[in-house]
């Protein structure tokens, strides 16, 4: 099971663009059929087993429904390790934005400036797009999975700050109220 392939499992193509709908109905239907009520008279055995594959359904459907991990698991799949804990390597470019945002969120920070927030905020929204669209060409398109592990890295520092941005934002809304 741990060797499953996702999108196999699920009856998609293996790519980054995804219809969404047609993943949810596929995760209905399997999910349907390794139910615990559809075992409640099976042997202990049978039931163990369809509670693995309800959980490998479930993890399945977690990643391909969400776009970074859905890249991530593609360039896995396809022999690139992001080593994301260790490479932290990125591109000047990249890196020098980084850094502004970083500046700019600490700006709005010590003016509790919710503006200047919400600006930054838009911003690292349009990157995201910018870099969610990027990958999407680089995995279906290129089949550059090198490439496209790279973004993916820089892709996981935009969901951080994002985080960190929407939290300050709500931080300075809430005392607004």
């Amino acid at each position: 099971m741990a060797s499953e392939d996702y999108f196999q499992l699920f009856g998609l193509p293996s790519q980054f663009a995804l219809d969404s709908d047609t993943l949810d109905a596929s995760w209905r239907r399997l999910a349907a059929q390794v139910h615990p009520d559809r075992y409640a008279t099976a042997g202990p055995a049978e039931r163990r087993v369809a509670m693995q594959w309800a959980s490998t359904i479930n993890d399945a459907y977690r990643i391909l429904k969400s776009p970074i991990a859905r890249a991530r698991y593609l360039c896995e799949k396809a022999g690139c390790d992001l080593q994301t804990e260790n490479n932290t390597r990125m591109d000047g470019q990249f890196l020098m934005r980084q850094m502004e945002w970083r500046e700019q969120l600490d700006e709005a920070r010590q003016a509790a400036s919710l503006e200047q927030a919400q600006a930054l905020d838009d911003s690292i929204e349009a990157s995201r797009r910018d870099i969610q669209a990027l990958v999407a060409d680089l995995i279906d398109q290129q089949h550059d999975y090198d490439g496209a592990a790279a973004k993916v890295r820089e892709w996981m520092f935009i969901e951080k700050l994002l985080a960190e941005t929407q939290s300050l934002r709500n931080e300075l809304r809430d005392r607004r109220h």
